[in-house]
């Protein structure tokens, strides 16, 4: 491994020579800029605007444009000779706990080795001194031609430098958060840490990998050997739906368990699960006109009903008639049988 920088870590009267690696590495399948009609390889080159002709990198220097238009020519004799207390060193200002740095100012990090033999007990005094306090040190160093705020801390038995934002340049997170205070439920944040707790059970961080790099990388193949590259599935359509927090909590914890194989939970927060976990949203136009529908079945069960009263109440009137149509014949009847005996005792 090659060093990137040499220089010494100072803190008090304690100078300790040393040496930064690069620590971290990054997996990127290379990709070149080419023309899209040919392949052929696209390259940038250098151009002079006054003299509109190209010119070679070691010609090129940096500059700085004035308010007024002017530019200032910064050459690297001019950039290495800048009064800088933290040139080549690594100078600790303070000694903080870890949590007093927030995560989104840490950057870049480098393994920090001895140079020489006489900083082996320096080096193993300062690492193990942070080791025991729990702490890190801030420090300051000049990297790359800049000056960066930067941290020293252990990890395992070797020291690690990492630098830093300064706290000017991380942008403040006001407006970004949902507006208004949401009513958490005591049920509900139980329930979360438990989702939590399933999902750390035998979570093993170097088991994860680049999945976008994977996949490029069979695109990649199958270009190569002149085959059709896969394609991903499309994605079903969603909107329109709104989670039941308790249900979607309790339908992941019992994923995660059956994922491991392990039981699911209770069948009655299961069967709520599967009922209650999405709902679609009502919409005003078919609601309006599912409450005329209301309306008209309202009426039409009315006019039915009305209908079947009176029909009923015919046929409850229809025997009162029949029945006084059969009386009439009796009645003259027994008028006939009541005026011949008296036509026999006057004869």
């Amino acid at each position: 491994m090659r060093a990137t920088w040499k220089g010494a870590i100072s803190f008090g009267l304690v100078t300790i020579p040393v040496q930064l690696f690069t620590a971290t590495e990054e997996h990127d399948l290379p990709l070149r800029q080419v023309h899209v009609q040919d392949g052929s390889r696209v390259r940038m080159r250098r151009f002079c605007e006054a003299e509109d002709k190209e010119i070679p990198y070691a010609e090129v220097a940096r500059g700085y444009e004035a308010p007024d238009g002017s530019m200032i020519t910064l050459t690297d004799e001019d950039l290495a000779d800048l009064p800088l207390p933290s040139k080549k060193v690594i100078d600790v200002l303070a000694f903080v706990d870890a949590e007093a740095i927030d995560p989104l100012m840490l950057s870049k990090a480098y393994y920090v080795g001895s140079s020489d033999r006489s900083a082996a007990k320096p080096y193993a005094l300062l690492r193990d001194a942070l080791a025991e306090a729990g702490q890190i040190a801030v420090t300051k160093i000049a990297l790359r031609s800049r000056e960066a705020l930067a941290v020293l801390r252990v990890r395992d038995d070797t020291l690690v430098l990492q630098t830093c934002l300064w706290p000017d340049e991380v942008r403040p997170a006001a407006g970004i958060a949902p507006e208004g205070e949401a009513t958490i439920r005591p049920q509900e944040l139980k329930m979360a840490r438990s989702l939590m707790d399933t999902l750390s059970e035998d979570f093993d961080l170097d088991s994860l990998h680049d999945e976008y790099q994977e996949a490029l990388r069979q695109v990649v193949e199958a270009k190569l050997q002149g085959v059709e590259p896969p394609h991903e599935a499309e994605a079903a359509p969603g909107g329109g739906k709104v989670l039941d927090l308790m249900a979607a909590l309790e339908s992941s914890v019992r994923a995660a368990k059956e994922s491991r194989g392990e039981e699911g939970g209770e069948e009655g927060g299961a069967e709520r699960g599967a009922d209650a976990e999405v709902r679609k949203l009502p919409t005003r136009k078919p609601a309006k006109k599912a409450a005329a529908k209301k309306t008209a079945a309202k009426s039409a069960t009315k006019k039915a009903a009305a209908k079947t009263a009176s029909k009923s109440a015919e046929k409850k009137a229809a025997p009162r008639k029949s029945t006084r149509k059969a009386a009439q014949p009796a009645q003259k009847a027994q008028k006939t049988a009541s005026g011949k005996p008296g036509k026999r005792a006057s004869a």
